[in-house]
């Protein structure tokens, strides 16, 4: 083994990365997207289409996703019809459960609070969570607003739009830094989902409240009608799940244990070469 070899390897400094209330309101985050999700799709079952428009109907077709099950020669088969195009989905979507006892349903109950058809508790569990969310996210800008993490870094600017080609090619290629702030990429995902993603949802949640409606009819005008609405509330759910899905792949190639130690104490290891106070120079 050469010198170099037996050489410890350089580590970076502990860097105070996260504050208390980045942690806490990220965990339940967490929890209510958890419930969120699957008491929507428990809701969503009540009704498996989504439809552009201000309304459906029986003389014309608008849904542009359909959810169920159709009897063939061969049996019952479960069918989801997307943009016109359709597919056989049995087993996982419109159709599932043991061949002998077929759950004839949009989702399976393995994905949905309950696990079983009750229309009004999955209503329950999604408001409640819901409005927990909202003041979560209530909290979060106003701390962020305040000790300049939205500023730093959740806000990208000009040189981070500049670096964001090399910061997407570094991601491909896996070299991934751990620095004080956000990275470029970094900066413009989040950016994406605390000032697009979660408005959309919110907003589009309480567009498909009569009590809502009443109180702001304009949201009806806004998003196209109630119908339009629920699709563009479900299809910001598969990207939050899609982001959900990356940012734990992230998670895990970055060096977990350094990641939940951030999200926990709030210290984080930096990479070598990272100056051990915010201004300071490598």
């Amino acid at each position: 083994m050469s010198q170099e070899e037996r050489l410890p390897k350089a580590r970076g400094p502990l860097i105070y990365r996260q504050s208390i209330w980045t942690r806490l309101t990220h965990w339940v985050w967490a929890i209510c997207l958890f419930f969120l999700l699957l008491s929507g799709l428990q809701i969503f079952n009540a009704h498996p289409a989504l439809y552009i428009g201000q309304q459906s109907g029986f003389e014309f077709d608008n849904a542009v996703l359909r959810i169920g099950a159709i009897n063939t020669p061969a049996g019952p088969r479960g069918q989801t019809t997307i943009f016109g195009q359709t597919f056989d989905t049995t087993g996982v979507l419109g159709m599932s459960g043991p061949a002998e006892r077929p759950q004839f349903v949009g989702f399976p109950g393995a994905v949905t609070i309950p696990s079983f058809r009750d229309l009004a508790t999955g209503r329950v569990v999604h408001f409640f969570f819901g409005w927990v969310f909202v003041a979560a996210l209530f909290v979060w800008f106003l701390a962020s607003f305040i000790n300049g993490h939205l500023r730093r870094d959740i806000l990208p600017k000009g040189d981070d739009l500049k670096a964001l080609p090399r910061d997407v090619a570094n991601h491909a290629r896996l070299r991934l830094r751990h620095g004080r702030s956000y990275g470029p990429l970094q900066k413009l995902s989040y950016f994406i989902v605390f000032f697009i993603l979660f408005p959309l949802i919110i907003l589009t949640g309480l567009t498909m409240s009569p009590g809502m409606d009443a109180a702001w009819p304009w949201l009806l005008d806004v998003f196209g009608g109630r119908q339009t609405a629920r699709t563009i509330h479900f299809g910001v759910m598969v990207l939050l799940v899609l982001f959900f899905v990356v940012h734990i792949v992230m998670v895990l190639l970055a060096g977990p244990l350094n990641e939940l130690r951030s999200m926990i104490t709030g210290w984080y290891r930096a990479s070598p070469g990272t100056p051990s106070q915010e201004g300071d120079r490598p």
